[in-house]
């Protein structure tokens, strides 16, 4: 442990970061200002050619950023034969569910199988992917065992989840608390004087486990709240009464009410995907976490209740879905960033296709649509232009970016869905809400 702790004291520890995304990139980031060799690792080489060139791949994070972190010693590599230079490995891969729903953590293991042969004494080994609790202990552990290694003295190993917001300005990588917990006490008092070079304010927990619980909690928690105003917003759509207007209101409580807004469903790798975990884990403890997994449900839905509000609205028109065209505002899962992991605006424009619609599509963070693993649109952003509205059946707000010109949209639309509350308190004969 001293070991390490004297070569973090001289800033002359080598960091590797594995997965170079949203997560990878700001962490790297992070890393590089404080003086330590940072080398990350993708299995892009599209990714790695772009990084090494200066260039960055994610909108909200400028190339000048990436440009310094060069200046500063960071490299990206292919090559995880490379790990043997490492002090420290970072893993923040994908964690994504399969079919059935189920965890998949294939990207965490092949990491993992990948820097095998190269865990030695002496190293620091961080998971920062949203996993199911018991990750650490039950599946990256053994990795030390078959490699000789005993965890807490001759290696560490930790778990400290990612709270990573894209494109939120008020808060970046060093200025977010970050949770820890080790797989023994040494691994814990180790991962914490690590991150505390790098973060602001490091929360130590008793353990990995709890650390990984602590990561679904928050996300459950957002996931819980957003399926009661996903709820509530169709019983209120039932009585006439603008949502928007009531949680505004209810906001206005100094104590005891925070505010959640509906929307067409809920996006990113997290709030969609990481109930799921824990609902899966508890079937391993005899539970059926009743709670968690009706909000799921009702969050899934909402993309059907959208295309459910469309087809009413076309139908006060004397118009079919079947045949209309549909343009989708905002495909990126929230607003003011280009990333499209699990977006509910592509569930809702896959049922407007199955409906017989022919959608396309404006966003002026995501100019082409991207290639994903279950969803194939060959389309590209539409410019928004008076003439260009006028042609379309109706336009339906699902992504609500700042840098759009939501009056125009409003005067020249033929038929206006507004599933965001971009509209609230405004009226117009175009103008429905889902």
């Amino acid at each position: 442990m001293n070991f390490f702790l004297d070569k973090l004291a001289e800033r002359s520890l080598t960091v590797g970061v594995f997965g170079l995304g949203y997560v990878g990139i700001p962490l790297s980031l992070a890393i590089s200002e404080v003086g330590l060799t940072v080398l990350g690792f993708d299995v892009s080489r599209q990714r790695v050619d772009e990084l090494n060139a200066g260039k960055s791949p994610i909108r909200h994070i400028p190339a000048e950023d990436i440009i310094r972190m060069r200046t500063q010693g960071f490299a990206a590599t292919t090559d995880m034969s490379r790990a043997a230079e490492c002090d420290v490995l970072i893993i923040c891969v994908p964690t994504p569910l399969n079919r059935q729903r189920e965890p998949d953590l294939s990207f965490v293991t092949a990491t993992m199988d990948a820097i095998a042969p190269y865990l030695r004494k002496g190293q620091l080994v961080a998971l920062e992917s949203t996993t199911w609790p018991g990750t650490t202990d039950e599946i990256l552990a053994p990795y030390f065992d078959r490699a000789g290694l005993t965890l807490g003295r001759d290696a560490f190993l930790v778990y400290s989840p990612e709270r990573e917001d894209p494109g939120n300005v008020h808060f970046v990588t060093y200025s977010i608390p970050k949770v820890l917990g080790g797989v023994t006490d040494s691994c814990r008092i180790v991962g914490q004087a690590f991150y505390e070079v790098f973060i602001e304010r490091v929360v130590p927990v008793s353990s990995a486990k709890a650390a990984e619980l602590v990561k679904l909690l928050e996300n459950i928690h957002r996931s819980v709240n957003i399926g009661l105003m996903n709820e509530m917003k169709v019983l209120t759509d039932r009585m006439g009464v603008d949502i928007f207007e009531i949680v505004d209101a209810a906001a206005t409580k100094p104590f005891g009410f925070t505010p959640y807004y509906p929307g067409p469903g809920i996006g990113g790798h997290c709030i969609p995907i990481d109930p799921f975990y824990l609902t899966w884990k508890a079937r391993e403890y005899g539970l059926h976490t009743r709670f968690i997994e009706l909000a799921g449900e009702i969050n899934a839905s909402m993309p059907e209740y959208v295309v459910s509000r469309l087809i009413a609205a076309l139908n006060e028109s004397g118009k079919a879905l079947k045949g209309s065209r549909v343009l989708a505002l905002g495909i990126a899962y929230k607003r003011n960033v280009d990333d499209m992991r699990e977006s509910p605006s592509v569930f809702v424009m896959e049922r407007l296709r199955a409906w017989g619609a022919e959608v396309a599509y404006s966003d002026p963070h995501v100019p082409n649509f991207p290639q994903m693993r279950e969803h194939d649109f060959d389309l590209s952003s539409v410019d928004l232009t008076p003439d260009v509205l006028a042609d379309f059946d109706a336009v339906v707000v699902l992504t609500d970016h700042n840098d759009i010109d939501y009056p125009m949209i409003l005067e020249h639309a033929p038929l206006l869905l507004d599933t965001r509350g971009r509209y609230r308190g405004q009226t117009a004969p175009n103008l429905y809400r889902a």
